[in-house]
């Protein structure tokens, strides 16, 4: 299964306006959309490592301007669209807990979750919702999401080639491997 997705991915990533399609999924998955960016970032930079790093920097940009968008989500669309849903889903005492999070570890909440699987988009809504200041949250999400897209573009320029052929050798273990992973999380997070 994630073989031929990742055969797919690599074709969509030749494709001429390639760089458009990643700006708007890191814009939208920033937002409120499920898949992360890496999923197109990686298979560009294997694509063409010597733009990697082009590829590295609008993917922080549209993530950081989707994050933005997020924020604002959270700060002018709360009472009519964010409350009804957690209200709906029973999701109160869940959204108290990510509330004492934004609390207790501020910016560094908007960092980890930038840089980590973590769903960025509920914490950009979030930092809106608690009226975060802005600058930080800003700056947290320039240095989080960053740091996060220059690595996965370090890793494939450094790993070159053989890493191209193990990905492509392991592809299926790593994507199952990854679901595995985020699903345990996600109940870890949620029952906790």
């Amino acid at each position: 299964m994630f073989s031929a997705l990742y055969h797919r991915v690599l074709h969509w990533s030749r494709h001429k306006h390639a760089v458009y399609y990643l700006m708007a999924l890191s814009f939208i998955e920033s937002s409120f959309f499920p898949i992360p960016p890496d999923v197109m970032l990686g298979p560009m930079c294997l694509a063409d490592r010597k733009r990697a790093w082009y590829f590295a920097f609008v993917t922080t940009l549209a993530s950081v301007l989707g994050g933005i968008f997020g924020y604002f989500i959270g700060m002018f669309a709360f009472d009519i669209v964010v409350q009804p849903i957690v209200t709906y889903m029973g999701y109160e005492d869940k959204f108290l807990r990510v509330e004492s999070w934004f609390d207790r570890y501020g910016i560094w909440i908007i960092f980890t979750a930038g840089f980590t699987p973590i769903p960025y988009k509920l914490f950009t809504i979030g930092a809106g919702i608690m009226a975060m200041p802005f600058l930080p949250f800003v700056l947290a999400s320039i240095v989080g999401r960053g740091a996060r897209f220059f690595l996965v573009a370090a890793l494939i320029i450094l790993g070159g080639q053989k890493l191209e052929d193990n990905l492509r050798k392991y592809v299926d273990v790593i994507g199952w491997t990854t679901v595995v992973i985020i699903i345990a999380l996600g109940l870890f997070i949620w029952l906790r």
